[in-house]
């Protein structure tokens, strides 16, 4: 899975799944695009150390909910290094309640960032990678957009759109040679998920056939396999990483 020369996009790449994505694209090669919000300097510290391995990565901040800062990241990636041939939409976030105690807010939030934060990022780089007659989109989704969870409505809105948006986009670019698929990870081990109780991850754990959680890089290998010309006859797929949570 060579991936020299080519340029990459990741959201929400200061810490978690998308920093695993990032290090791992950089170490096949890839020109890195860091991205996390204005106020975080993880994404800083990312970069600098995937270019302290020898690897070449820049941090662009912006907020995903916003187009115009959306389109001005890709047009300073394409200054950079002249093309977007993957785009990696992991920014996302969870404000979990029950339905009957949620506020508005906390399910507007959520759709704007998991969802139309998504559907800026592809509508921004669908010129550049068209005009490139080719490139790979990888939206990173949850299990909980397909099996739905309790408290997480918003949530698992948003990720069941995000699949939605997958297989429209697949549709739409096909004929550019642009492909777009899923990720779909289940319980997977995080600064989030060490914060829950252990009587819910015990619940977890029983539920899973390989009974174990899984790590950021299980994210990250699949993600470079998608992105790279071993997946180029795949499109419109979801691609469940759980274990076999969800079967």
């Amino acid at each position: 899975m060579n991936l020299e020369g080519k340029t990459v996009v990741v959201t929400g790449s200061g810490r978690g799944i998308g920093k695993a994505i990032a290090m791992k694209f950089a170490s096949l090669g890839a020109n890195i695009v860091i991205n996390d919000i204005p106020s975080s300097q993880n994404g800083d510290a990312t970069a600098a150390e995937i270019t302290q391995a020898g690897g070449n990565a820049v941090a662009i901040k912006c907020d995903v909910r916003n187009y115009d800062e959306v389109e001005d990241l890709v047009k300073k990636t394409l200054d950079k290094y002249g093309s977007v041939d993957i785009l990696i939409n992991n920014a996302g976030i969870t404000r979990d309640n029950l339905i009957m105690r949620m506020d508005d807010a906390d399910f507007d939030d959520v759709i704007a960032i998991n969802l139309k934060g998504a559907f800026n990022c592809i509508k921004a780089v669908c010129r550049p990678m068209m005009k490139n007659r080719g490139g790979a989109i990888i939206n990173i989704a949850s299990v909980v957009g397909v099996m739905g969870n309790a408290g997480q409505a918003n949530y698992a809105a948003s990720k069941a759109g995000l699949i939605g948006l997958t297989k429209s986009v697949a549709k739409e670019l096909a004929s550019r040679n642009i492909t777009c698929n899923a990720l779909a990870p289940g319980f997977i081990q995080s600064a989030m998920t060490d914060k829950l109780p252990d009587a819910v991850k015990e619940d977890y754990l029983k539920a899973i056939p390989l009974s174990r959680f899984g790590q950021t890089n299980d994210i990250a290998d699949a993600a470079a396999f998608l992105a790279s010309d071993m997946a180029k006859y795949i499109t419109g797929q979801v691609l469940h990483i759980d274990g076999g949570l969800v079967m």
